[in-house]
């Protein structure tokens, strides 16, 4: 067989993959029940059947380390309001829903009373009607208004492919209603001339928050009719504003309720969520307003079959001599394959866009060896494709011609896939809630589904599959976010300034930041003071400051050199580490190199090729201690959180043979140095404590590095998170505290929240990093335990015993309360600052050994958007004290 579009290294790896061919004759797994009978079609296969098949042959049976059986559930029945009116409940009935489940009757009661409300149910449970039924029925009251616009509701999503979801859904569920009902999608594939229409016309307007932070508000008097009568703002799947992301949402939605006051709306909030911990306390803080929790979920659930899967060890070895599992990007790519070949319905969630690219090429060459007409029926989806070849996917996937999808988490939220039996997730997610997301896109239509969580060699998701208790026995996390950051909220004080110049009586809207932020920003010629009002003082616009996704920059778009075609883009903060000279690049199973990357223009130039490596960049990276807001004694040494400066340059890239990860070649790159004045936890060891733990100056570095490695690989078990959202640097010898020191900080400008969860729950956090490290079943470390898939010192050096050592004297003298452990989850509320010494400068610290590093933000990581998360750097105040520089 010919594989066209892979790497040469590719080809290799394939040859372990098998195709399970679809007989009668199934096997059974171990752990698994065997009283089911086959259905009669391969659509119809009970969960337990087709995991079975899966897992057939000894070998692969073994991979399945736990399997979890989540019985059915009947569902609850309750009657709309009566203040609904009876066009709306016909159009429903009409859509095949006789009644309402009791969440949706109960959030639809609380929107018509006037009350802000979040509906924080499972997968499929009809959030989603939930919040229309309130909605259309105002908007159909709106519409007997002289103006036939006498009420109109805003719709935010954080995807496209969401928005234009529910568009689809809401144009087809108020078809009934006539014109009274006019729902449009306004995002930037909207064409211009459509866009007049809707500001005029349109009374149900679907976007994201991007759209609204850089085009409706900074227009809003173009947008006055729509907003003087905005009676509902609904936020879809608002568990995903979390963190940089989620901080900058809030305040968006600040600025909104503050330009409808002026125009005399004072809409309702309607909030959809994933079950969450707290959701009311976390929909407060997205929205500044009291929020009801509608969270009892009453809708039927069909049995749902969670398989743990970890790929087994091969006869390869990667750095420094570490055994290597089979990768979860080659295992996923023979479920998908298998899943394919018996007719099985289903999504696997890939982490990057590199891994759904990979998965979809594999499976489609693999299945042309059954049947050629099954390669046209499996695909990649991901962020970065151009809108017609998203829309084109989405299409397939809803007609039933795509039969399998590898998929970032683009495609996770949301999006109607109805009649899917099965979901693969190629290594965890980051957070239990994304975890359960993704498996509920599984038996939306209440028949049985199987999920699949296949581990990747990563410290996280070892420890998960041998300790399934942490994924089945606890609760999803709280969304941490900080509406206060001064990174974030600077920049929408100019583009609130901008749109209406701002009072004393916004600073309260706004956070009790906003009054020391003011004056910083007049100070950098940002704004300026008149009379009562603050306004803004530069001609470009206050809105283009900042990009709320953190991206740091313009997107850097992929050219193709030879033709000048645009193949996509690439997320300014991920373009030092993925576009850079010589990168191999991946677009819709095409592999590319890169020629040339111009930082000024935001342009890399590509031609295809077929290298047999891939590359990954190495990076150096130093941090210094801003400030110290709080710190706790553990034993002789401390347990810190303050704000830190990191400064980042990539400095070379490896070339490295695919799926062995063998080392072919380095080559030098000269890019400039980056800088992100950002948060961080961090905590120190004496001297005597490094003697009880046996660590002497030799193994001090190694111990220390893969203390950090596994401590950020295991964070996101305690924070809403993932690795790629933090970094982390160990120092044998650290200036500012000259101690041994390890930090962890968040990747973003200011802070995200996370490091400030892990100074909290530090005891807990750490003492699952100890066990991690310790029942892996490697000898020296692995990419299991201690190695970092994005170490920019290439994994060197780690010392897998000393660091557990080292961590069990740690633990041994952590108090047992008082470091916040205690705190109720996603509490994010500011350490008491303690009293300190005068500050230690650089200059006055003896300079210490190298310091080794694990980089953030991500190089590919899809995160809960289309396209990576932001680069180090900030274009607005620190507002840490510091006097901030003009943009």
């Amino acid at each position: 067989m010919a594989f066209n579009h892979l790497p040469a290294g590719v080809h290799d790896a394939l040859a372990p993959l098998s195709v399970t061919p679809v007989t009668h004759s199934v096997p059974m797994a171990k752990n698994h029940r065997s009283d089911r009978p086959l259905a009669g079609t391969a659509s119809r296969l009970a969960p337990d059947a087709v995991l079975d098949r899966l897992a057939s042959g000894p070998s692969r049976a073994s991979r399945i380390t736990h399997t979890e059986h989540l019985p059915p559930r009947e569902g609850r029945h309750a009657v709309w309001p009566d203040r609904i009116r009876a066009e709306v409940v016909a159009a429903v009935q009409a859509a095949g829903i006789e009644h309402p489940w009791s969440h949706q009757a109960r959030a639809a009661e609380h929107a018509l009373d006037g009350e802000s409300v979040v509906v924080a149910t499972g997968t499929a449970s009809g959030k989603s009607l939930a919040y229309l039924t309130p909605v259309l029925s105002t908007l159909l009251d709106g519409s007997e208004a002289p103006n036939g616009r006498g009420a109109t509701a805003l719709y935010l999503a954080p995807t496209k492919a969401l928005a234009a979801d529910q568009c689809r859904a809401v144009k087809e569920l108020s078809h009934p209603l006539g014109h009274s009902v006019r729902a449009a999608v306004h995002d930037g594939d909207t064409p211009f001339e459509e866009r007049e229409w809707i500001r005029q016309y349109a009374n149900y307007v679907l976007t994201n928050p991007d759209m609204l932070h850089r085009s409706i508000l900074p227009s809003h008097a173009r947008w006055a009719s729509f907003l003087k009568a905005l009676k509902y703002v609904v936020i879809d799947e608002c568990h995903t504003y979390r963190g940089v992301f989620g901080s900058h949402v809030a305040q968006v939605l600040r600025r909104l309720r503050r330009l409808c006051a002026r125009y005399g709306a004072a809409p309702v909030f309607l909030l959809a969520s994933a079950t969450a911990a707290e959701p009311a306390v976390a929909a407060r803080r997205l929205t500044g307003l009291p929020v009801v929790e509608v969270a009892d979920d009453a809708s039927p659930r069909g049995e749902l079959v969670f398989a743990l899967w970890e790929p087994p060890l091969t006869e390869l070895h990667g750095e420094k001599g570490a055994p290597v599992r089979r990768t979860a990007t080659a295992e996923a790519a023979d479920l998908l394959t298998d899943l394919t070949v018996q007719g099985i319905r289903s999504v696997t969630f890939v982490r990057s866009r590199r891994g759904a690219e990979l998965i979809s090429v594999i499976a489609q060459e693999r299945l042309a060896e059954v049947d050629r007409s099954l390669t046209r029926r499996v695909a990649a989806y991901r962020g970065g494709y151009l809108p017609e070849e998203r829309r084109a996917l989405e299409r397939a996937l809803h007609s039933g011609e795509l039969l399998g999808l590898a998929a970032t988490n683009a495609l996770e939220l949301g999006v109607d896939i109805s009649g899917l039996d099965a979901v693969v997730i190629a290594g965890y997610p980051g957070t239990r809630a994304s975890l359960w997301q993704q498996a509920g896109r599984a038996g939306r239509s209440g028949q049985g589904a199987l999920a699949v969580l296949v581990a990747r060699d990563d410290p996280l998701d070892t420890f998960l599959v041998h300790h399934p208790e942490a994924l089945f026995d606890q609760p999803v996390e709280s969304t941490v976010l900080d509406p206060d950051n001064p990174y974030v909220l600077a920049p929408h004080l100019c583009a609130a300034a901008e749109e209406l110049p701002l009072t004393d009586e916004d600073v309260e809207l706004f956070g009790p930041a906003t009054a020391e932020l003011l004056p910083q920003l007049e100070a950098a010629k940002l704004l300026r003071r008149r009379t009562r009002a603050w306004h803004w003082t530069r001609r470009e616009r206050a809105a283009d400051l900042t990009d709320i996704r953190g991206a740091g920059g313009r997107p850097v778009q992929v050219v193709e050199a030879g033709t000048g075609r645009l193949l996509g883009t690439v997320d300014a903060g991920a373009a030092h580490t993925t576009v850079h000279e010589g990168a191999v690049h991946l677009h819709q199973g095409r592999t590319y190199l890169v020629r040339s990357l111009d930082l000024e223009d935001s342009v890399a130039l590509v031609e295809e090729a077929s290298p047999p490596y891939t590359t990954v960049a190495r990076d150096t990276t130093s941090i210094s201690v801003l400030e110290t807001d709080t710190e706790i004694p553990w034993g002789d040494g401390r347990l810190c959180f303050g704000s830190v400066e990191v400064t980042n340059q990539v400095v070379s890239f490896l070339r490295r043979r695919v799926m062995t990860g063998e080392v072919l070649g380095e080559t030098k790159l000269d890019l400039p140095p980056r800088t992100l004045r950002t948060r961080a936890v961090w905590w120190t060891v004496t001297e005597d404590q490094l003697d009880r733990a046996r660590i002497n100056p030799e193994i001090l570095g190694g111990a220390l590095h893969a203390a950090e490695h596994a401590s950020i690989g295991m964070l996101p078990l305690f924070a809403t998170c993932d690795r790629w959202d933090i970094g982390g640097v160990s120092v044998p010898l650290h200036p500012d505290t000259l101690l041994p020191t390890v930090f962890v900080y968040d990747g973003h400008p200011g802070g995200a929240g996370f490091a400030e969860r892990a100074f909290h729950t530090a005891r807990s956090w750490l003492t699952a990093t100890r066990q991690a490290i310790a029942s892996c079943e490697c000898d020296a470390g692995c990419p299991s335990c201690i190695q970092s898939p994005k170490c920019g010192n290439g994994n060197d050096p780690l010392h897998k015993r000393g660091a557990v050592r080292l961590l069990t004297v740690l633990l041994a003298e952590a108090p047992k309360a008082g470091n916040g452990d205690e705190m109720p989850p996603g509490a994010a509320q500011t350490a008491e600052k303690a009293p300190q010494g005068p500050p230690q400068t650089a200059e006055e610290a003896p300079p210490g050994p190298p310091q080794t590093a694990e980089r953030a933000p991500a190089e590919e990581a899809e995160g809960e958007r289309a396209g990576g998360h932001g680069a180090p750097g900030a274009q607005v105040p620190p507002g840490h004290g510091a006097a901030p520089p003009a943009p």
